[in-house]
């Protein structure tokens, strides 16, 4: 008898409302975005009621839903008016609040009832007694901790009925998430309420001191300064595992990233179970363009976390970034004259005539060209646009769509690599 295979939803981050629109357009089935309070990205520019109400009947319209991130560690005091706050949530349409402090679960629960509550990856669960635990509480789904194995999703699986959400993307913390005090004591911004200042990215001098002997600086007898770094996450030649073991929900990280990003990354998943679910071949076809496409965007290494066991010192970053994107993010496409074939679009970074660029769109479209008769808003004709946000228009060879966005090879841009690992970037 052949297996039934549920689909996974792809959970998309939106640290704005212009992110929100352009994951949902993408196809992310669910975003997460925070609130002006109890959230852990302080800097993510997060949402309004206003704009959480607009982004909520926008995803709507696809079909999607809308997380609210309340993930933070709660101190004597911070639960003031939390009640009304979850009910306004839940009054707007959210379908969802991401949480990890038992006081914000209960307030939620007891104040704001038809609100689903999901445990937040900063309560590390990592065992099925767990997901039970929460279960009885009256959660729906749990975010698993990053550190979870493949072999032990695949048990948690066996063993509750919980959703599971697990990350397949982005950053990866040095430290069990919600368990790193690193920040408060070196930056005094506390972690765990939304001021991480990610000291384990750091530089930091190394000393070797030898037992009973004064300390010496390493400096110049090794390559770079030391960094508790870890490279990023990425699942995406890997999904099957993720779809064959049940997974409810496929997380990207980044609620800061750059709608290039959030474009590029959403829809490669999207395409990802797509092909899976038509076919185990359909997606072999497919997986080494969708990892070459991975590395169009801006971001860290790449591996695959905690999966397949311990992480090496091949997944931590002890010195300059390894790898560059060969792309840079110049557009997004406004409107296309089918008559003229000719695209208006906003700039998001130097365009000159000539460039060899790359446009691509929601379901995986994308084709390559070169920037052709480059015109101003006015009309006027010329070389170079180096204003961010401006409107421009161009020829194009083939339709494209309001959305689309345009990415421009960096011409000339290598790395050269040394016998230590580290390399530098030059110009062919």
């Amino acid at each position: 008898m052949t297996k039934t295979l549920k689909r996974p939803e792809v959970l998309s981050p939106a640290g704005t409302l212009e992110k929100l629109k352009v994951a949902v357009q993408y196809g992310a089935d669910a975003v997460f975005i925070g609130g002006q309070a109890y959230g852990l990205r302080s800097r993510a520019g997060n949402f309004t009621f206003e704009q959480m109400e607009e982004g909520v009947q926008f995803a709507a319209k696809y079909g999607a839903k809308v997380y609210v991130a309340a993930n933070m560690v709660m101190h004597e005091g911070n639960e003031a008016g939390a009640g009304e706050w979850f009910r306004k949530l839940r009054d707007i349409g959210i379908t969802a609040v991401i949480v990890s402090d038992p006081a914000l679960i209960m307030i939620a629960a007891t104040e704001a009832p038809g609100l689903e509550i999901h445990l937040s990856t900063q309560a590390s669960a990592t065992n099925y007694e767990t997901l039970e635990f929460w279960k009885e509480l009256g959660l729906t789904r749990v975010v698993l901790a990053r550190e979870v194995s493949m072999e032990e999703l695949a048990e948690i699986r066996k063993r509750t009925d919980v959703e599971i959400e697990a990350f397949v993307h982005g950053a990866m913390c040095i430290s069990y998430s919600g368990r790193c005090t690193l920040s408060n004591h070196m930056s005094m911004r506390d972690a765990n309420r939304g001021g991480c200042s990610q000291s384990c990215r750091w530089k930091y001098d190394l000393y070797d001191m030898p037992f009973g002997q004064e300390r010496k600086s390493l400096k110049g007898e090794i390559p770079e300064e030391f960094s508790m770094s870890a490279v990023d996450m990425s699942m995406i030649d890997h999904i099957p595992d993720m779809i064959e073991n049940g997974v409810d929900s496929l997380k990207i990280e980044g609620r800061m990233k750059s709608i290039h990003y959030v474009s590029t990354v959403t829809n490669c998943y999207k395409a990802a179970v797509d092909a899976y679910l038509e076919s185990p071949e359909k997606f072999e076809a497919i997986k080494q363009d969708l990892v070459d496409e991975m590395w169009k965007v801006a971001q860290r290494e790449l591996a695959t976390g905690f999966y397949y066991g311990t992480p090496t010192e091949n997944e931590q970053l002890f010195g300059a970034r390894r790898k560059i994107p060969e792309y840079k993010f110049v557009a997004e496409v406004v409107a296309y004259d089918d008559a003229t074939q000719t695209a208006t679009i906003r700039q998001r970074n130097v365009i000159n005539e000539g460039d060899q660029v790359e446009f691509y769109g929601p379901g995986f479209r994308h084709f390559e060209t070169y920037i052709e008769d480059l015109h101003d808003a006015k009309g006027n004709k010329i070389d170079r646009a180096p204003n961010p946000m401006e409107l421009l228009t161009i020829k194009v060879p083939q339709p494209v769509q309001a959305g689309d966005m345009v990415r421009a090879l960096k011409e000339g841009l290598i790395n050269l690599y040394k016998e230590d690992g580290t390399s530098v970037t030059v110009r062919a």
